[in-house]
């Protein structure tokens, strides 16, 4: 008997010792940040299309490019459109390391530390993992920043991605809903490979997990009640792995209604933000961005977790759709100096809800394809990462407010 409990001893202060151990990574990487910004996080979505991926190849983008091939097609639909982008630093693969090593570079020298990938699993397996595997995981400085996966689990169809290929074929490309083995599959493959980074974003020491679509992620599974269970079974491996838990947050955008909070109570979710702001976006960028922080403001008074702010660039995804024109694309007021002020909202907005982490998403580092990307182009060099800079590291929009 007491050889059992000196066992039990044992196995329980072992997992004391990696839970403290995982906490503690999380919490010396979190200072390395930089002072300026070391109690926010700034976390900015990564669109990772950019490169040659093996699936992508073959279905999307042959000319082997990835979705510069798409972004390359952008055409003006109205005097002073502004396409096809143009970025300063050329079509640039994102999974090679030499440049996520500059992209890191340039996001931590504006105040970005934290970069939250859009992740996929189509067809039983992965797509674009490249940019994240190869380009930001074995770039030398990735410990300067967080990382996180945001499991992009809307449905696609055929023509969205590459209309120039398949034309008016709307069908179904790929579900975004999958099923439990593949489920399992995902769950080991995400605490393998990037939960147990010592940068992977852990909030409390829990990894955070974002999903784009609550209701696809409930099709997985059938029905509330077992996906109630399939993200128990997720929490427990999480916790098998040397973790105190795992903080699941879901992109909701628009007003709360009954349904979506009744969903996000029974299923425990963490927090909730959004991808970008809320659709369909009018052509002014001053009454989208009024209307979504309105929008916040409604979600804060409805819900007792966290809803992290959202900052938005742009919206225009004309290279995607040829038939679309200004009435689709957001176009007036849209300067980096708008963007700028809704930042200092968002700001403020974690300021005023101190017993939460102060994480802020940005929409987005590299949406090239729907007008959203910090990363310097031709029109507008830096001023987007200035922005950033003025607002969360020089506290230029504060000075007569103290």
């Amino acid at each position: 008997m007491r050889t059992i409990i000196k066992v039990l001893y044992t196995f329980v202060g072992v997992l004391l010792l990696l839970t403290c151990s995982n906490i503690a990574a999380q919490e010396k990487n979190h200072k390395n940040l930089g002072a300026s910004t070391s109690h926010y996080y700034v976390a900015a979505y990564i669109w990772p299309s950019c490169h040659d991926d093996p699936m992508g190849h073959d279905v999307l983008w042959p000319e082997g490019t990835g979705e510069w091939e798409i972004i390359k097609k952008g055409t003006p639909r109205f005097e002073g459109h502004y396409q096809p982008k143009l970025p300063l630093w050329g079509y640039e693969m994102d999974n090679d390391p030499k440049v996520v090593q500059r992209w890191i570079d340039a996001a931590t020298d504006h105040g970005v530390n934290t970069f939250i990938f859009d992740w996929y699993w189509f067809n039983n397996q992965d797509f674009l993992e490249g940019c994240l595997d190869d380009g930001f995981l074995k770039a030398p400085n990735n410990q300067k920043m967080n990382f996180y996966l945001m499991w992009a689990d809307h449905n696609v169809a055929h023509n969205y991605w590459n209309v120039y290929r398949y034309k008016d074929d709307n069908s179904r490309l790929w579900n975004g809903a999958i099923d439990w083995p593949n489920f399992k599959i995902v769950v080991k493959r995400v605490i393998e490979k990037y939960f147990k980074k010592p940068n992977y974003l852990k909030l409390n020491g829990m990894p955070v997990f974002s999903v784009f679509d609550i209701n696809n992620l409930i099709q997985t599974f059938g029905s509330i009640e077992e996906t109630r269970k399939g993200l128990e079974y997720f929490r427990n491996e999480v916790k098998k792995a040397g973790f105190p838990g795992l903080h699941i947050q879901i992109m909701q955008s628009g007003l709360p209604n009954e349904t979506i909070l009744n969903k996000i109570s029974s299923l425990g979710i963490n927090s909730i933000t959004e991808y970008n702001w809320a659709g369909p976006a009018p052509e002014d960028y001053l009454k989208w961005g009024s209307e979504s922080f309105n929008s916040l403001q409604k979600w804060n008074e409805a819900i007792n977790i966290p809803y992290f702010p959202n900052v938005t660039i742009g919206w225009d995804d004309s290279p995607r759709f040829p038939h679309k024109t200004a009435k689709d694309i957001v176009h007036y007021n849209q300067t980096p100096q708008s963007f700028a002020m809704f930042l200092q909202k968002a700001k403020e907005y974690c300021d005023s809800h101190p017993n939460q982490p102060k994480l802020i998403t940005i929409d987005a580092w590299n949406e090239w394809v729907e007008g959203a990307y910090l990363l310097p182009d031709m029109k507008y060099g830096f001023e987007y990462l200035d922005a950033v800079k003025d607002v969360m590291v020089n506290g230029k929009y504060e000075k007569y407010k103290k």
